[in-house]
């Protein structure tokens, strides 16, 4: 759980301080449990929602991108993710340098497993922003790896 929030909020201090807020909920609540699923993904939902909360207080940039007059941007360079080698180290250092709204949603979508429309849920965006923000921060973090020098 600790990691789960320390993807979202890339602070472990505010990781902490989310999985003890998480906890406190949790057991505060237990009776509203309803054995829908397992108590490990109830008290996950409770630590990914509490995390996003942690980014919302931080102001995170995450643009709703059907509420902005933004066409379409060209797309970068395309990469060929298969000539990229890398070490996991490195990819973790890369994503903690992605801003806050493409890290949360490439966390959820990729390590959480949560699907777009989970996501667009839980962040309270439209589903194009999800996949907006979920392609760029794979553009970046691809990006960011193979300039390298992240060791």
């Amino acid at each position: 759980m600790y990691n789960t929030s320390l993807r979202i909020v890339n602070n472990s201090a505010d990781a902490e301080d989310v999985l003890q807020e998480s906890f406190t909920d949790a057991f505060g609540s237990i009776h509203s449990f309803q054995y829908k699923s397992t108590f490990g993904a109830w008290l996950k939902k409770i630590v990914v929602n509490k995390s996003i909360n942690q980014l919302r207080k931080r102001k995170m940039d995450l643009i709703d991108i059907e509420k902005t007059n933004v066409g379409y941007m060209p797309e970068e360079e395309s990469m060929d993710e298969k000539e990229i080698a890398f070490k996991v180290d490195e990819i973790k250092k890369a994503v903690k340098l992605l801003p806050n709204g493409y890290r949360t949603v490439l966390s959820l979508y990729l390590f959480e497993g949560y699907d777009q429309e989970e996501i667009a849920g839980i962040l309270r965006v439209s589903h194009a922003t999800v996949r907006t923000q979920y392609m760029r921060a794979k553009q970046k973090l691809l990006g960011l790896i193979k300039q390298g020098g992240l060791s």
